[in-house]
Formats: structure tokens, sequence, C-alpha cells
């Protein structure tokens, strides 16, 4: 009788609990994201910002956020995750610290773009060790299907807690929540986490960063502007420089000797279409965002707070898309056709937004919870698949990658999405209403309250009825680059299968029992 000694070791009660301290940071990291939407009238009144202070308030966390995923995620393949989640967890406390009490626009603009440090090292931190704590392909899976929940539900969670808090407390209190977290996961972190890191990485290639940092953020910046400016040339001038940064990037990652992203792990069968595909998966995710809560707010008319408790029901649902996709391919379902699925599900929920009138709040929340949940089950398998493909040493690497695709897939949802709607919008509304009325809902609806009784009603109901048909040819659209996404998936992923790296061979006196 012999014992396999090639199979994976399974995580234990260690191995668990350390994932849920791990789940901590990335939940406050994705809230942060979203922590200030119901903050920035309390802000502006304390602070007094300029429009330009207040967009970059805004804005600051997630450009630095996005630039520095590949940087960080390098950096912890080299000097070890455990330990640059613990650096990146102690600045995000600090800085979260100084952002709760910044007495200026110009303070909290900086603490905003320390947050942004930190949650870049924290974001590919999590999920490298995720892939070194959880060997077994069944118990990876379980593990990354929470870690996409968790992900999700933080970037919803987070505007409702701002609302609550800045209802009961002071704007800085949306800050001071992270500190016990923070102050867990470095009291945890060294006794339950593992260090892990690459054995031979190499010189650290210090013209990537900079490199890298003018490939993502134009593209990034241009993308997030031209829904509300429109294709305007200072933003297509943006995306098409950092194009061109992206191209020179990628030339340094092939052509020097220690690369910041090594194109090894494209060689990898199914890295490259699980992050394209992951990418797709995003741009799903958020195009939709960019209409409903609009739609929540402005044409049903609800307040920001019911808003965001009403956006928050689809997401009960969420918990069980990963599991269950897991579940599918671990009896044996290919793979290719639970992600194909998971696409065609989020291309249905589209089409459920097609159907969605002007007072149609129910039908508008299931389609929420459908689309929420073919993008989570396609995530959590793509995500699987990538770091179950990428070499261990290279994790971290892996992460930063996918989840820069995530953030491209974001804007640049909003930007073709949203401009689809804005341009029905405009093509929609009568030619005799007000200039700004034209432009967007909330200009409409603002014209709308100073004009008197009949008039004022009916500007308003043109523009939402406008409004809601502009989502209705995004959602078309939405539904149509899904599906081709689902048959993408179909047939690229059909014959990829992650092969687990084998354990070293025993010594043959050992491998008798």
């Amino acid at each position: 009788m012999t014992t396999d000694t090639n199979a994976p070791a399974l995580a234990g009660r260690r191995e668990w609990t350390a994932l849920g301290v791990l789940m901590l940071p990335l939940l406050l990291v994705s809230m942060d994201v979203s922590v200030l939407y119901f903050a920035i009238p309390e802000i502006s009144a304390d602070l007094s910002p300029s429009g330009t202070q207040q967009l970059w308030i805004f804005d600051i966390y997630g450009f630095v956020l996005a630039g520095l995923l590949m940087t960080m995620g390098s950096l912890g393949d080299r000097i070890g995750r455990r330990r640059l989640l613990l650096i990146g967890a102690a600045a995000f406390g600090a800085a979260s610290a100084l952002a709760a009490y910044a007495n200026s626009a110009e303070t909290l603009i900086a603490a905003r773009a320390v947050l942004g440090i930190g949650g870049a090292t924290l974001m590919p931190s999590t999920m490298a060790l995720v892939r070194t704590m959880f060997t077994d392909p069944a118990q990876r899976a379980r593990a990354i299907g929470l870690w996409s929940g968790v992900m999700t539900a933080g970037i919803a969670l987070g505007s409702v807690m701002s609302g609550v808090l800045v209802e009961h407390f002071w704007w800085g209190s949306v800050f001071l929540v992270n500190l016990p977290a923070m102050v867990l996961l470095l009291a945890l972190g060294p006794v339950l986490l593992p260090e892990s890191k690459n054995p031979a990485p190499g010189r650290f290639d210090w013209l990537s960063v900079p490199l890298s940092l003018a490939a993502v953020l134009p593209v990034i910046y241009g993308l997030k502007e031209i829904p509300s400016e429109g294709w305007n040339v200072r933003y297509v001038l943006s995306v098409t420089v950092g194009l061109l940064f992206a191209a020179l990037f990628v030339h340094r990652q092939r052509t020097t000797a220690s690369p910041l992203i090594s194109p090894e792990l494209f060689r990898g069968r199914g890295f490259s279409p699980a992050v394209v595909l992951n990418l797709v998966a995003a741009f799903g995710m958020m195009g939709s965002a960019y209409f409903t809560t609009q739609y929540i707010q402005s044409v049903l008319g609800k307040s920001p707070l019911e808003a965001a408790l009403w956006s928050l029901l689809p997401s009960v649902f969420i918990g069980m898309a990963a599991p269950v996709s897991a579940q599918l391919v671990q009896r044996g379902a290919p793979r290719a056709y639970v992600v194909a699925g998971g696409f065609a599900v989020t291309a249905g929920g589209y089409v459920m937004l097609t159907l969605a009138g002007t007072d149609s709040l129910w039908l508008l929340l299931a389609a929420c919870g459908v689309l929420a949940c073919g993008v989570v089950a396609v995530m959590s398998q793509l995500t699987d698949l990538a770091m179950g493909t990428a070499p261990v040493e290279k994790a971290g690497a892996a992460s930063s990658l996918l989840e820069t695709g995530t953030e491209f897939g974001g804007a640049l949802s909003m930007a073709f999405l949203g401009s689809i709607g804005t341009a029905v919008y405009r093509h929609e509304m009568p030619g005799s209403a007000p200039a700004a009325a034209q432009e967007t809902l909330g200009g409409a609806l603002a014209a709308a309250d100073r004009l008197p009784g009949r008039t004022g009603d009916a500007l308003a109901t043109a523009a939402r009825e406008a409004f809601t048909s502009g989502m209705h040819a995004a959602a078309i659209a939405g539904a149509v680059l899904l599906t081709g996404a689902a048959v993408a998936a179909a047939v690229t992923l059909r014959r990829v299968q992650v092969r687990e790296p084998a354990a070293p061979e025993p010594e043959p006196e050992k491998a008798a029992v």
C-alpha cells in the first residue's frame, strides 16, 4: 500500500481562520471606493474644498490604487507577501486616522492618496496569500469564491455605511472604522499568516514603475471622464498617451532581464484568457451600476440613503453564486461552460434592464441581482483559473494583473455604455428644453424644479423617460457584448485545465507504507 505524497495538503482551521482575517482589509479597501458618497456634503461644509479639490478627494484613491497594483504585486513577490501586507495595513490605518481628522482639503487629498497606496499593497497580497495557503484545488476555489464575494459586497456596503455613520456621527467616522480591522490584522497576521515570496526574484526593475503608472493613470482618467464630459479631445488624448506608454511598458517587460511583470505568466495556458475575460466581467458589473444608481435616485426619486439601502438587496444572493459555480466545477462540469453560463446569466440581467419602465423598482432590483450573481460566478472561476495557472512564486504579480484588468474593465464600461446612454438621452430630450436639461438627468430635474407647475412636471417626466431609454440602449449593448463573451469563454477555455504543481518526489524508502 502506498500513500499519494503528491496530493496537495489540505488547509485546516488555522488557514480558514487566517482567511477570515484577510477578508477584513479586503472588505475595507473595496468599501473605500464608495465610502465618500454621503460624506461629501459634510466635508464640503467643513473644509470648503474647491470644485477641483472635491473631484480629487473622490478620485485620487482609485487612481493611485489602480496605478500601483502591478508595482505592489511584484514587490510582494520579492520582499514577502505577508510583510508587504502588514506594511500596507499600517499605512492604511495611519492614513485613515489622518483623513478622519484632516483640517484642510489638501490634507484629506494627501491622506486619500496614501490610502490608495495602502490599498494597492493589500489587494494583491491577500490573493497571493490565499494562493499560498490553499494548495488543494477544491479548497482554493472555495476560498477564492469567498474573496470575490467579499470584494463585490464591500463596494455596495461602503455607501450604506457612509450614510449611517454620517447621519449619527461626523464625516471623519467613515475613515475611523478602518482602524480596528487594521489593528486586528497587525496583531494576528504575524501569527496566522505564512510568509511567502519568490526565492529567486532578480533585481527590482525601477524603470518599469513610472512606465506602469504612465500607462494606467491616463487611460483610467480619460475613460472615467468621457461619460460625463463626452469625447473631449483632452480625454481622448489622455487615453492615447496611456496606450503609448502601455506599449513601452510591454516592450520593457519583454526585453529586460528582471521584469516587473514576467512574460512567463502568459505562457501558462489559460492565464491570458482568464485576464481578458475577467476584464469583460468587470465591464459588465460596473456598466450596470452607472445606470442603476442614477435610476433609483433620480428616476424613482429615492433619497441617497434609501437608494443605497435598496441597492443592498441584490447583494443577498451574491454570496451563493461563487460556491455554486465552484461546486459545479468540482462535480465535473467543464469550467468553460460554467464561465460561459455565468456570462449568459449576466447578459440575461442586462436584458431584464431593457424591460424596466420609469417605475420598475422590483424589476430593476431583480435584474441587478441576476447580473451580480453571473458576474461573481464568472470572476471567481476566472480568478481561480488564473491563480492556479500562475507559478506560486509569481502569485502577487498574477493577482495584480487581474485586479488592474478589473479597474480597466470598470472604467471602460462607464466610458462605452455611459456614452451610449448619454447619446440616446440627448437625442430623446425635446429641443425646447433648457441646455442644462439636455445634458444630464440631474440638470433636467434641477431645471424642472425652477419651472412652474405642469411645465416643470412635463420636463421632469420627459427627462426620466429619456434616461430610461438611454439605459435600455446601453443594456442592449451590454447584453450583446456579454453574449459574445459567453461564446468566447466556451471556445477559449474548453481545453484549458489547471495542472497543480507536483510535490517533490519522495525518497524510495519512504514511499512504501
